[in-house]
């Protein structure tokens, strides 16, 4: 809250009468709301904020940086992501994303409080308190995300109703059950009418939906969508006034293609977004910068690229000290020696420069607490659970397709043992997966098989699978995979592999079995590649499949066709578990 003493101090710099805090000078000053570049022009900081914007006169100020003909433009926004996708603690995710221009991103937390609950956006608040990011948050809608698995917690609306007038909640998450949304489900409803009496707005989430569906869906009241696929899409959503959201994360690849559906009319109602964004993606790519180039290249013009990144993001949250080159405006600002390709050579957040030719200055001190903290028990978890029996030479499979997190649902001959149990061949490539609650010590295990993985020796587990993240390991003996669950309990989640019935790699995610606080993002690309390699060259998973990303969405019984919960085999298509039984 800036004080009446701090705003007279604003306007005087602004009127001339005192010195500034800081002047960038020799700049090419992006104009986001008239669509224009201001040419050697200063900017002018005072206390955090923007004062003024300069092409002649005298200048005075305590710190002179000189943009030397760069462009100076507002600090980039992220629409929507999900912090755990990254595998970094908030503090280190902060240190990966700034120096790429990402000043403030909207956050949904939905992964760590299918964890932990209420207790992990509470974690996610504290931590982001005093970096210099931006982190604003999107109460999760879908706790559990399906009915079909056991997460670690519920979010129902009363739970809803207790955050969502916190400073830095802007309102209601992602309504992924869209069907039920557009049917008027009467607990969805319930979640809608606190977002509404606290108003705040929705997220959406509504993939492949049209006509009168997506009609009912819109009037339900979400506002955004990040999960269109095609230029159509996108245009049959900004006619329904809704905002899309360009999407570039490490799976799901839409900015380059949807910008063919962006024209002068609809530009406003376009934001950029991640969503999910693994380590190798943000460090190789960048963030939302990527977002622009990205954009530019699908035909979208530089500065209207620019906007979407900024005042779009501010003015469809409602966040209006923020998202341009103007005064009054808080003193988010990236100066880039090019507008197509803009990559930061510095960045200032609030006035203090924080990042500077894609190196973070600030300290990083991440905050643990113990309510986030070692979130594993998996009960009376045995060998003996891992057994699975098949009636016949014939079962259900489920096939995974290379670069996608669709499956198929199989059939397929698998080989069993004397007793009838299941028993890996290097003949087939089929072989054996499990999902483990690992939430309240339920027992509950899910077992099935899996083709086209590859996996040939070994197992790997992972503490990481959308949505519920109970444990999901994958190998071909018994002896390997309880190995490998255990070595996941000993770390309190993370990746294990087994080979030889050895732990040759596991990689600690203290932080609700998702997050370290430990490793940087190059550090975690780092790590996440030598277990990848491992996979690859050790246990003789395919080349043309991510060992880890691939297994992440396995569990996820929203995603076409067959999939693994700790409840069972689940047939998406059907809605219904399924057997392994032909």
């Amino acid at each position: 809250m800036t004080t009446k003493k701090t705003l007279k101090r604003i306007i005087d710099v602004a009127a001339g009468r005192e010195k500034a805090d800081l002047a960038i000078i020799n700049a090419n000053v992006v104009d986001v709301f008239n669509h224009s570049i201001i040419k050697n022009a200063a900017v002018l900081v005072a206390n955090g904020v923007i004062a003024g914007v300069r092409t002649e006169g005298e200048l005075c100020a305590d710190q002179i940086i000189d943009a030397k003909g760069e462009y100076v433009m507002p600090g980039f926004i992220n629409g929507h992501v999900h912090i755990e996708s990254s595998h970094l603690c908030p503090e280190m995710f902060a240190s990966a994303v700034v120096p790429h221009g990402t000043t403030t991103v909207i956050a949904d937390p939905h992964e760590i409080c299918n964890v932990c609950g209420v207790e992990g956006l509470d974690y996610f608040y504290k931590a982001t308190e005093n970096i210099p990011l931006s982190v604003f948050f999107m109460v999760p809608s879908c706790v559990p995300a399906t009915p079909f698995e056991h997460a670690g917690a519920v979010l129902g609306a009363k739970e809803i109703e207790k955050c969502i007038n916190l400073d830095r909640v802007l309102g209601l998450g992602e309504l992924m059950n869209y069907v039920g949304t557009s049917l008027g489900d009467d607990e969805i409803l319930d979640k809608i009418m606190v977002a509404n009496k606290a108003g705040k707005p929705i997220d959406g989430h509504s993939p492949n939906i049209h006509g009168e569906t997506l009609d009912a869906y819109v009037a339900a009241g979400p506002f955004t969508d990040h999960e269109c696929a095609t230029p159509e899409e996108l245009r049959e959503r900004t006619s329904r006034g809704m905002y899309v959201l360009l999407r570039q994360g490490s799976a799901c690849h839409d900015t380059e293609r949807l910008a063919k559906g962006v024209d002068d009319y609809n530009a406003r109602l376009c934001m950029f977004c991640t969503d999910d964004r693994q380590p190798n993606s943000i460090y190789k790519e960048g963030d939302i910068d990527n977002n622009i180039r990205l954009g530019v290249k699908g035909g979208i013009n530089e500065i209207t690229a620019i906007q979407i990144a900024t005042i779009n993001a501010a003015t469809a949250h409602h966040l209006t000290d923020r998202g341009a080159i103007a005064p009054g405006k808080r003193a988010d600002i990236v100066i880039a020696p090019s507008l197509e390709y803009p990559l930061p050579s510095k960045v200032i957040i609030n006035g203090k420069l924080v990042a500077e030719n894609g190196k973070y200055l600030e300290e990083v001190k991440p905050y643990i607490p113990k309510s986030v903290s070692g979130k594993v028990n998996i009960g009376d978890f045995s060998k003996d659970k891992l057994k699975l029996k098949i009636n016949g030479n014939k079962a259900r499979v489920i096939g995974v397709i290379p670069g996608s997190v669709v499956t198929k649902n199989t059939i397929e001959s698998v080989c069993t043992d004397n007793d009838g149990y299941f028993m890996y061949s290097p003949d087939k490539d089929v072989a054996k997966i499990a999902v483990i609650e690992r939430h309240n010590g339920l027992g509950n295990i899910g077992v099935g098989l899996i083709g086209g993985y590859g996996i040939k020796k070994g197992a790997i587990a992972l503490s990481i699978a959308h949505d519920s993240h109970n444990f999901i390991t994958v190998g071909v003996s018994d002896d390997e995979m309880y190995l490998a669950v255990k070595e996941l309990e000993r770390i309190g989640g993370g990746i294990a592999v087994v080979q030889n019935g050895k732990v040759i790699a596991s990689l600690k995610h203290e932080i609700a079995g998702l997050l370290s606080a430990e490793l940087n993002v190059k550090q975690m690309m780092e790590e996440l590649d030598k277990i990848h390699k491992l996979a690859i060259d050790k246990l003789g998973v395919s080349k043309d499949v991510d060992p880890l990303m691939t297994l992440c969405f396995m569990a996820l019984p929203v995603i076409p066709e067959l999939k693994i919960t700790d409840m069972g085999l689940f047939d998406v298509s059907a809605f219904s578990f399924t057997s392994v039984d032909v």
